[in-house]
């Protein structure tokens, strides 16, 4: 992987990490789309749009992979307070991490969380949360070498 960067997100990366945002909202649509949201025309740009203004918050970090000049990923972490509702402590949180199909499996995605994972901790992170999609399973073999474990199982039922 000696041609691979990772870096912190530019104004320039936004088109994109919207692409690659809209392919993570296309993949959960897939996966469920009773839960998760339908991609539609502008879901690229909404997406940009989106990490854009993330990428100015203080306590968000995100990061992209870069090879032979091209954006393949990202990662989008951030430090979340105390939460009563979800009966936790202050933690790191990963909220995306997405790979370009035709990169993947080669490293960039595990590089990708740890260059967060460290962020979170340089950042006094004392624990490193994410959730993942039931059908991704690809995703949760990723985060189990990657040393996470299972700890809460989302359940939805529609009304």
């Amino acid at each position: 992987m000696s041609d691979l960067t990772i870096r912190h997100l530019r104004e320039k990366d936004l088109p994109a990490v919207g692409r690659l945002g809209a392919s993570l909202v296309r993949a959960h649509f897939a996966f469920d789309p009773q839960r998760f949201i339908e991609p539609g025309a502008g879901t690229e740009e909404g997406y940009a749009w989106f990490l854009g203004s993330q990428m100015k918050e203080p306590d968000v970090v995100i990061y992209v992979a870069e090879r032979n000049n091209a954006v393949v990923g990202y990662v989008y972490a951030k430090m979340e307070p105390h939460n009563w509702k979800e009966l936790r402590a202050p933690a790191g949180f990963i909220n995306d991490v997405v790979v370009d199909e035709v990169h993947r499996h080669s490293g960039i995605g595990s590089a990708l969380v740890e260059a967060a994972m460290q962020w979170l901790r340089e950042h006094g992170a004392p624990r490193v949360l994410l959730w993942t999609a039931e059908k991704n399973t690809s995703a949760q073999r990723l985060f189990a070498r990657l040393g996470f474990r299972r700890t809460m199982i989302e359940m939805t039922r529609e009304l």
